[in-house]
């Protein structure tokens, strides 16, 4: 009870303090109210500011990041989720080069066109008709053009377009066709193509669908000897040689499943893949002439070869000598795979004995064999050779390598002149008067452009890209009513490549296969012609 006063003394105090009449009554309190209600006010807005002013700052950075990241997808530069500059800067050594940045983007263009095309008048099929606007399924339903373009889409950072098409792969590609497909193309381009895609994305769908389709192939590869057949029902796992060619399996078709098989065997961990397709190299090493030289035909039940058949690095005989290098350098030219390059090099002495120059135009050439006779003829899928042979060229001693990369350059200048000339001032035989958008002078021109550094390379193919492309017959101008898949895999990736730092897609961490598709190089420590353990 004795509180109670004291209490009510206390609110009346409340009261009148909080009453205006009061500081009516007292000015110097008024003022320090004021005072302190306007420092207040002020100090809230200065926070307003501030914050205003850092969400702005924050919204000009995170433009500014956006551009600077779209310049770098420009330049051919991706980042990962959580880049380190430092890592960027030392990995891509950034080059301002404006002339081929802007013929790069042409080259993006080109893409992004022959990919909408083939959306929407093709999608899931094997190749668009452009003229016809049409779809037409070339490889028995496989998708073939998606899945050719799904590497070079990744490539030139066409992110949504490549997720579309991962969708599709996902939920619509379906192997079990009553179909008898190539087993050479089906590798390279299905098998070859989902491997890239797994080698860059990381993501698993890939691997899982490049491993079903190849399990259907493998039938082929039951044969006496283990060279395969050539042709394969997908659904039925029946294979057999086509009759035209007498029953005998082709030189290309069968050895130049090695890249694709063996990095199938080191992602799964299954070694059945590369099992099968080393075994075909160990019985080709059983009839190995001295010139390296193997003739085109080959029976897949003997193993032996058809006597006097044709010896050529053009069509069914070219990817066998180039997978030979290629795997060598696919295993980190180790002592595992060095019976690769080994049989590499006798078949490019053989090469040199194939070689000619024309008169009086003097171009350098690489002849056909027939037997004992030379063919003055080049095909232009020949074009390939000055490109492997710069690729090789450094696994030579220096007088050596001198010799073969200058061969390279001559053999380049001949394959650039097919677009230039026409067959009558070649002063030679070339396998084809049409041009159907192929890529293997692009390709050369890569390879050379970013082992000599000259910028040549660029500008022939540059020229190139700007002529009249996809006729069927160079001299009518007849128009081609089908775009091959390989344009999207390959000739618009080469010409992608050509014109990027030599960082995107390193010759030190990647290796393509025949059809443009790039995968990794991976270590091997396995005994010669052995499985092994592969070190990633």
């Amino acid at each position: 009870m004795g509180r109670r006063p004291h209490s009510s003394s206390a609110s009346s105090r409340v009261w009148r303090q909080l009453s205006p009449w009061y500081y009516l009554k007292r000015p110097a309190r008024l003022a320090i109210l004021f005072a302190g209600f306007v420092s207040a006010i002020f100090a809230a807005w200065d926070r307003l500011s501030l914050v205003r002013d850092y969400e702005a700052g924050i919204y000009r950075l995170d433009e500014e990041v956006n551009r600077l990241h779209d310049q770098l997808i420009k330049a051919g530069i991706y980042l990962d989720d959580n880049p380190n500059i430092d890592n960027i800067i030392n990995k891509h050594q950034l080059e301002v080069d404006p002339v081929n940045n802007a013929r790069r983007e042409k080259v993006k263009e080109a893409m992004l066109h022959a990919w909408n095309s083939y959306e929407m008048y093709a999608w899931g099929e094997d190749e668009l008709q452009p003229q016809s606007k049409s779809g037409v399924d070339s490889f028995g339903g496989l998708g073939a053009t998606l899945i050719d373009s799904l590497d070079t889409l990744y490539i030139m950072g066409l992110k949504d377009e490549f997720q579309k098409a991962r969708v599709w792969v996902a939920e619509s590609l379906n192997f079990d066709k009553d179909y008898e497909a190539s087993v050479f193309e089906t590798t390279i381009r299905i098998v070859g193509g989902l491997l890239s895609a797994y080698d860059l994305s990381t993501d698993k769908i890939f691997l899982e669908k490049a491993r079903d389709i190849t399990d259907r192939l493998l039938p082929a590869w039951d044969t006496l000897s283990g060279i395969p057949y050539n042709r394969i029902n997908l659904a039925q796992g029946q294979a057999n040689n086509p009759g035209w060619n007498g029953g005998n399996s082709i030189l290309a078709d069968s050895g130049s499943e090695q890249l694709e098989f063996i990095a199938l065997s080191q992602r799964t961990g299954d070694p059945k893949y590369q099992g099968k397709a080393e075994n075909v190299i160990r019985q080709f090493q059983k009839i190995f002439p001295s010139d390296g030289l193997l003739p085109i035909n080959i029976n897949p039940h003997s193993g032996s070869v058809k006597p006097y058949s044709k010896i050529a690095f053009g069509a069914m005989g070219d990817s066998f000598y180039e997978y030979l290098l290629k795997v060598w350098i696919q295993g980190n030219k180790t002592e595992s795979v060095k019976h690769y390059r080994e049989m590499w090099e006798t078949s490019m002495e053989g090469l040199l004995s194939l070689v000619r120059k024309s008169s009086p135009s003097n171009f350098s050439y690489v002849c056909e064999k027939n037997g004992d006779s030379l063919s003055d003829k080049m095909d232009e899928l020949a074009c390939f050779v000055p490109g492997m042979l710069a690729l090789g060229a450094s696994g030579y001693g220096p007088q050596k390598s001198e010799q073969i990369m200058n061969l390279a350059e001559e053999l380049a200048w001949t394959c650039y002149n097919f677009y230039r000339l026409t067959p009558t001032k070649l002063d030679m035989v070339v396998g084809t008067s049409w041009n159907i958008l192929r890529p293997e002078t692009i390709e050369s021109l890569m390879y050379l452009w970013r082992l000599t550094g000259n910028g040549t390379y660029q500008d022939w193919g540059w020229e190139i890209f700007q002529a009249d492309v996809g006729l069927t017959d160079v001299n009518t101008g007849t128009k081609d009513d089908m775009m091959q898949s390989f344009f999207l895999a390959e000739t618009l990736k080469y010409l992608y490549l050509l014109f990027s730092p030599p960082s995107v897609i390193s010759f030190d961490e990647w290796v393509f296969n025949t059809e443009a598709h790039p995968l990794k190089i991976v270590t091997r420590h396995d005994s010669e012609g052995g499985l092994g353990v592969a070190e990633i």
